[in-house]
């Protein structure tokens, strides 16, 4: 067989097979979401805090982050729920896997080939998320005692790199890092540094890159 008829047709069983694990995964972590108002609530919250931000009157400003308070709460509430639920799925069945790959490429069965070596180049969606509720819970509980201001921020930071992991696992690194540029404006590494210490800390860990 010719080698670049052969090279088409690797690529060709790639993508598809791509697009198949794709929409598995898509369509695992919706199930599991499907519940919760999660994504309502962070839209309610990036929307005010903007709001907020560009408001010049102090007191006004000051009323709007306290309006903030029950939606914050729910928030954190709702995805530590989420993440406890997702903590106690078996990995599915169907041939869809809960591990994050950090290679660059994809490749066709990758989940099997980490199972044998040992997970050295992946993590758990599952993982993950706990990591981001306990983030989440940490700034909205303010246990380090930020400013209205720097608080939002590191907020809007937590909920992006959320975000970022979930399209991660739905897509790729690549793809959920130029949505994020795309969508919030800012990026990967910008958001990681904007998190609470304890979050990068524990996500770097998580990826193995500390």
């Amino acid at each position: 067989m010719d080698l670049m008829l052969l090279v088409v047709l690797i690529l060709g069983v790639s993508f598809v097979l791509r697009a198949k694990a794709q929409k598995q995964r898509i369509a695992l972590l919706a199930q599991y979401l499907r519940n919760y108002d999660i994504e309502k609530l962070m839209e309610r919250l990036v929307s005010s805090y903007m709001r907020a931000l560009d408001e010049k009157d102090s007191n006004r400003q000051q009323q709007i982050w306290e309006l903030q308070a029950s939606v914050e709460n729910s928030l954190a509430s709702q995805f530590s729920s989420f993440a406890d639920t997702l903590a106690k799925a078996p990995e599915p069945a169907n041939g869809a896997s809960f591990k994050i790959s950090t290679q660059a490429f994809y490749f066709p069965f990758s989940h099997l080939l980490e199972k044998w070596q040992g997970n050295r180049h992946s993590f758990d969606l599952r993982t993950a998320i706990r990591l981001h509720a306990d983030g989440i819970a940490r700034v909205v509980a303010n246990t380090a005692g930020r400013s209205p201001k720097d608080r939002a921020f590191t907020l809007l930071a937590e909920m992006y790199l959320m975000q970022h992991t979930c399209h991660w696992y739905c897509k790729s690194k690549a793809v959920a890092s130029a949505r994020m540029q795309l969508r919030n404006q800012t990026t990967y590494e910008q958001v990681i540094q904007s998190v609470s210490p304890e979050t990068r800390n524990a996500y770097l860990a998580l990826l193995g890159e500390r």
